[in-house]
């Protein structure tokens, strides 16, 4: 019986198949499955793996113990409590975030979200909602969908929590990212996102996943987390699709994302 209800699966799905082969979502070739990477693409991804720090999420290259933090962790605490990410930036991941960002790929979004559950086995359990890092609405009305939205919507859907996108806006257009040292992204983003007072209740005493697609120097997650945390979340937990890595980039201009 279970042969025959496959066989009758793959019969309904052949015309689909032929007219919309599933292809590999770092190239593009055409690959047996959708939402899979083809063997080329596949050795390029570099999905990131305890040991880590368990606050800011960066791999360490062996066991370090019990509660071993890193040395930005220690240096400059940040304002939430863990940074989680799936993979590290770079190669198949890369394209994967600039295809999503600014080729309107968002039919990646689900297929990302599912590595970042993955990443974020551990904050499920705490959750009460899922918020995305905003867009300014001049940005998003050019852009016409906001990335970060869309990994979180997809998100929150696979690990069954409540997503809020409306909890927190960004209330000043701020400069891109690229290009810019740590101590100016911190200060281009400082004060640029708001919970609404009528909003508060969405997250207040909840502890939050805050969703965006790149982790990079944490000053976009961090201003965002403390704009949360002002207005009565219990604690943030910041998930990402990718983390940049300091010894894949040893400058910021390296980041182009």
């Amino acid at each position: 019986m279970g042969l025959l209800l496959q066989a009758g699966k793959m019969a309904r799905d052949w015309p689909v198949r032929l007219l919309f082969p599933p292809v590999c979502l770092g190239c593009r070739n055409l690959v047996t499955a959708p939402g899979t990477l083809c063997p080329e693409c596949w050795p390029g991804l570099r999905f990131l793996e305890r040991p880590w720090c368990p606050v800011m999420g960066t791999p360490f290259p062996h066991e370090m113990g019990e509660g071993f933090l890193s040395g930005e962790a220690i240096a400059n605490p940040p304002p939430f409590a863990r940074a989680r990410s799936a993979v590290a930036y770079g190669g198949v991941a890369g394209r994967m975030v600039q295809a999503l960002k600014f080729s309107d790929r968002t039919d990646l979004a689900p297929w990302m979200a599912r590595w970042m559950l993955r990443a974020a086995s551990e904050l499920i359990t705490d959750a009460g909602v899922v918020v995305p890092v905003p867009l300014h609405r001049r940005r998003f009305f050019m852009r016409r969908f906001n990335q970060a939205a869309e990994l979180a919507r997809a998100f929150a859907r696979l690990a069954g929590l409540d997503y809020r996108p409306e909890a927190l806006v960004r209330r000043r257009v701020t400069r891109q990212q690229v290009g810019l040292g740590a101590r100016e992204r911190e200060e281009n983003v400082r004060g640029a996102f708001l919970v609404p007072p009528q909003r508060a209740r969405l997250i207040e005493g909840k502890r939050v996943i805050l969703v965006d697609d790149v982790f990079t120097t944490g000053a976009t997650v961090g201003a965002a987390a403390r704009a949360l945390k002002r207005a009565g979340a219990r604690e943030v937990d910041v998930l990402t699709f990718a983390r940049a890595l300091k010894e894949d980039f040893p400058s910021d201009s390296a980041l182009i994302i």
